[in-house]
């Protein structure tokens, strides 16, 4: 049988983790392309041989995904995937009607295709939309199995934007995230979690990353990236939604899935959001998934360095992701410069390179600095632009210590968040439950 050939449409993450365990060794399809979309600076580059397999000895091509059409029409393209995140409805049937128009059949592969078994108990933390709140929540889980006596080691999704060859990662320490020459936002994702003791496994092979991870602890906890679906098959599925993006839980792909899935469905930030909000998210959860258990929860924000804040002129550094593709014009760290009275100082007219770039790009961008730091050449970008901005403060609303990481000349703030449970049962009651009888399985 001649191999139907297939381009997978992704953003360094879900599309390698599907070729791996589904295409790698099919002898029905052969991969002619991979395509990048939403993460800068991973097009142009090639899925490296050693990860492809022996099938593959030059590796698989990457292409930004503007090209779509002119690939399918020039190599033949039989098969379309679309194997990424936190995009809307319409985005995925936009492609689709590209993939159609072009001939080619159009693919969504899942749970069944691409979920790894695993030999310990997985809990998997996911959400609705990026920056709905789900690694504070995973650390709240992390906490309440720990004061049970519980040992769980935490699987990232992926971000090898940096480099394609790791296939597996592990951090335990801060020192190992900087010392790691990763790309910040995978310091955003890692940092939060080694900080109060967990060991973090990522890279690009989830089934050798399941390997190691599974003997590193009781139970596998899954720190779900974008609003993407788990790469393990849950024993629990927990899915957080975000009432201060009231009006998207059916919107997105594959959050809606995610709602649907749920085992748990925690209604996040109901500190930040307004009370019509907050019910209408539980409304719009329970008309998606009338089933699953629900809880609220408040994600609380504190300064570690208040008195570097108050009444200051303060550059609000946040999480790229959050007010990138996900869409917020600003976010925690510009919430908790007001709430200390603080001076919010634009940076745009400051940024160079490709930061100024941003701003262009996402235009709903508000007067806060994006914690882009991609390539070695975006980061000095970031740093200048951070030196250029006339502030007395620097304050991280994202998770990663620029400050260990810059030589800045401007002292340095914080944000830290925690989960705090406002409904009983509460979070933990819920999952110890569900869990008890997942770990006598």
């Amino acid at each position: 049988m001649t191999p139907r050939k297939a381009l997978i449409l992704g953003a360094a993450g879900r599309d390698f983790h599907n070729f791996n365990v589904f295409f790698r060794h099919n002898p029905a399809y052969r991969v002619v392309a991979f395509t990048a979309a939403q993460i800068p600076y991973i097009q142009q580059r090639t899925y490296p041989a050693l990860l492809a397999g022996a099938r593959y000895p030059s590796g698989i091509p990457v292409h930004p995904e503007q090209e779509l059409a002119r690939l399918i029409r020039l190599s033949g393209i039989d098969d379309v995937f679309f194997a990424y995140s936190d995009v809307t409805h319409a985005h995925v049937m936009h492609l689709a009607s590209i993939a159609l128009a072009g001939g080619a059949s159009f693919h969504l592969l899942g749970p069944r295709d691409t979920m790894l078994a695993a030999k310990k108990p997985v809990v998997a933390v996911v959400g609705a939309r990026t920056g709905c709140g789900k690694s504070t929540v995973t650390r709240y889980i992390f906490n309440a199995l720990r004061a049970k006596g519980v040992q769980p080691v935490v699987v990232r999704h992926p971000m090898p934007y940096g480099n394609f060859e790791r296939a597996v990662e592990c951090y335990r320490t801060p020192a190992d995230v900087h010392a790691a020459a990763i790309t910040i936002e995978e310091m955003e994702e890692y940092q939060q979690h080694v900080e109060q003791g967990a060991t973090v496994f990522s890279g690009v092979d989830y089934a050798a990353i399941l390997k190691q991870a599974q003997m590193q602890g009781d139970i596998i906890l899954w720190d779900g990236g974008n609003n993407d679906m788990a790469f393990y098959r849950p024993d629990i599925t927990i899915t957080v939604l975000d009432p201060l993006r009231l009006g998207q839980e059916d919107a997105y792909h594959p959050g809606e899935a995610n709602i649907r899935a749920a085992d748990i469905l925690v209604v996040n930030k109901i500190n930040q959001a307004d009370p019509f909000a907050v019910k209408s998210t539980i409304a719009a959860a329970r008309r998606l998934n009338s089933a699953a258990a629900l809880v609220l929860m408040e994600s609380s924000a504190t300064v570690d360095k208040p008195e570097r804040v108050a009444y200051r002129r303060v550059l609000a550094i946040e999480d790229a992701p959050t007010v990138t593709h996900g869409g917020l014009s600003t976010a925690v760290g510009a919430a908790m410069a007001r709430q200390h009275g603080a001076e919010l100082v634009d940076p745009r007219a400051y940024a160079v390179g490709s930061l100024r770039d941003a701003y262009s790009n996402f235009p709903h961008l508000g007067a806060v600095l994006p914690s882009l730091g991609y390539s070695a050449q975006q980061r000095d970008e970031l740093r200048r632009t951070i030196l250029n901005v006339p502030c007395d403060t620097v304050l991280l609303g994202t998770p990663a210590d620029l400050g260990a990481l810059f030589r800045l000349d401007k002292p340095v703030a914080r944000v830290h968040f925690e989960a705090h449970d406002r409904s009983r049962p509460t979070l933990r009651d819920l999952l110890w439950g569900k869990l008890r009888k997942a770990m006598k399985k």
